[in-house]
């Protein structure tokens, strides 16, 4: 896998990170979020970090690669070797453990469908955990497991009795409100859930800003009640807009050129492309050359954008 280093010297403490799944090329939507983390991190004076979130999702060798080649040739920097979430297994398990013997785990061998058919608590979200294997008896967990065989139980977090859902303050949504339930931490397949393997990764790096798509905002209460229990520190989110194609469906490939390989087959080099996310962002006039560098020194925290912005098609991408 190839690396880029920074030459940013950071002054402060902590970082920042952008943690793609190589689950296939970066399009226009990942790009701008990554340049937003970016900077972020670097007009705070953090780090920037890189993760390949490469657990679970359908992976290509070079993908991983691909994706980094891009963020470099947008000039977008950063700081050591790329971290591959696969190689971690270790401190995922080791938090899991921590949590088992505070008696905050419980075998589940109810199946998605099981799930969605089973009656809801009054209130709780569309396929909320109901709680089915939460207090069975060891006489039923036998008989549940030789109804399951030859698959595997997966492995739930048991929230404590009265957990009120925390209420985190976002720096793009302000205020925000979540469901929380008793969440996977180990899948039946033996995969470790997002939930668990973020938070434990992120507290491991040092990454105290968390600046990602906000379709993940709903998620971020789990996560803060997992770094409560594992006495692991939260950092603060900024969860930005995503990028909508031209019908308001969040952008993908069925909406066109989309990713830099499809975009410099059109005449729209990286630099261009760097450009139209920056006038995107209001950081930038239409048609204007600039560079990561020099989007520094115009960036605001406080101006991030509250609203999605919509792909029309890009110059050469007809």
């Amino acid at each position: 896998m190839s690396t880029q280093g920074a030459d940013v010297s950071p002054s402060g403490t902590g970082a920042g990170r952008y943690a793609p799944s190589p689950s296939g090329d970066l399009h226009l939507g990942n790009l701008r979020t990554a340049l937003l983390a970016w900077l972020l991190a670097r007009s705070t004076g953090r780090n920037f970090l890189i993760r390949i979130e490469d657990l679970d999702r359908a992976r290509d060798a070079g993908t991983a690669d691909r994706q980094l080649d891009d963020l470099a040739s947008l000039g977008i920097d950063w700081d050591g070797e790329p971290v591959l979430q696969t190689s971690r297994g270790a401190e995922h398990d080791a938090a899991i453990e921590r949590l088992a013997r505070a008696g905050l785990v419980f075998e589940c061998y109810c199946s998605r469908k099981d799930i969605l058919a089973a009656p809801s608590a009054p209130h709780a979200p569309p396929g909320a955990y109901p709680g089915t294997c939460r207090d069975l008896t060891e006489e039923e967990r036998g008989a549940a497991r030789e109804r399951i065989a030859p698959r595997s139980p997966a492995l739930r977090l048991r929230v404590p009795d009265g957990t009120v859902p925390p209420v985190f303050d976002d720096l793009v949504l302000g205020a925000v409100h979540g469901d929380i339930d008793d969440l996977v931490l180990r899948r039946g397949d033996g995969t470790v859930a997002y939930n668990l393997a973020v938070v434990v990764d992120d507290a491991a790096q040092g990454i105290d800003q968390v600046v990602r798509g906000d379709d993940l905002a709903p998620s971020t209460p789990r996560q803060i009640l997992l770094q409560g229990l594992l006495g692991l520190p939260r950092p603060e989110y900024a969860h930005v807009p995503l990028v909508l194609g031209p019908q308001g469906k969040r952008l993908a490939k069925r909406d066109g050129a989309v990713t830099l390989a499809d975009l410099r087959e059109r005449g729209t080099g990286a630099q261009d492309v760097l450009g139209i996310l920056a006038e995107s962002l209001g950081l930038a006039r239409p048609g204007e050359r600039i560079t990561t560098r020099g989007l520094l020194d115009r960036f605001d925290p406080r101006a991030l954008p509250k609203h999605p912005w919509v792909y029309r098609g890009l110059p050469g991408a007809e």
